[in-house]
Order: C-alpha cells, then sequence, then structure tokens
C-alpha cells in the first residue's frame, strides 16, 4: 500500500494534527492544537477524530513508522490522511512551535 506524505512545510499552520505516540512522547512536547490518540487507542477512539472539513488530516508520530500504519488503517477506513513526512522529529527540526503542559516542550 502506497502510504499518502506530507512534509512539514504543506502543513498549514492552523492544521490540526492527530498525534498517534505515547502519553510520555505527548507529555514532552507536540504540535499546539494537535488531537492525541496512541496508535493502540485508535480503533477504539475514532469518534475523536477532529472534522477536518474535507481536507487531509496529518498523522504524526516521532519520525514517521507509527503514523504510517495509523495512515494504513485509517486510509482503509475511508479516511483521508497522510503522514507527515519525519514526524514531530522534523516538525521541531523546521521550528515549527511545541506546547508541553510543563517544563520546556522537546520531542522525545
Amino acid at each position: 500500500m502506497n502510504i499518502p506524505q506530507v512534509s512539514v512545510s504543506d502543513v498549514a499552520d492552523h492544521a490540526v494534527l492527530l498525534d498517534v505516540r505515547e502519553q510520555d512522547e505527548w507529555d514532552a512536547g507536540h504540535a499546539p492544537g494537535a488531537v492525541h490518540i496512541p496508535l493502540g487507542d485508535l480503533p477504539s477512539r475514532l469518534h475523536e477524530l477532529p472534522d477536518t472539513d474535507a481536507a487531509t488530516l496529518a498523522i504524526t508520530c516521532r519520525g514517521g513508522g507509527r503514523s504510517s500504519r495509523a495512515v494504513a488503517w485509517l486510509s482503509q477506513q475511508g479516511f483521508d490522511v497522510a503522514n507527515l513526512d519525519g514526524g514531530m522529529k522534523a516538525w521541531h527540526a523546521a521550528g515549527k512551535p511545541l506546547a508541553a503542559d510543563s517544563a520546556t516542550p522537546s520531542v522525545k
């Protein structure tokens, strides 16, 4: 299966990301406004996916592996999704904003 990709530079600043990393990774730092659903919880939490008004939903993890699996599965379920190329490591390297509940945001 060909996994649709989107580069960090092609993600609009106001776009909503779906972050499928684990809780500790999310707590360390995430994109502001992102929705957090760990990969293992995705099937039971589909109702929490944001309505993107027909726009492609970008899926991210740390480096792209887990988000690729999420994109493959969500595509099979009929969702319009794309993998954020390079994940949160690429997001951070591109100077995009990070948020954290406490401490200095980082990518874990």
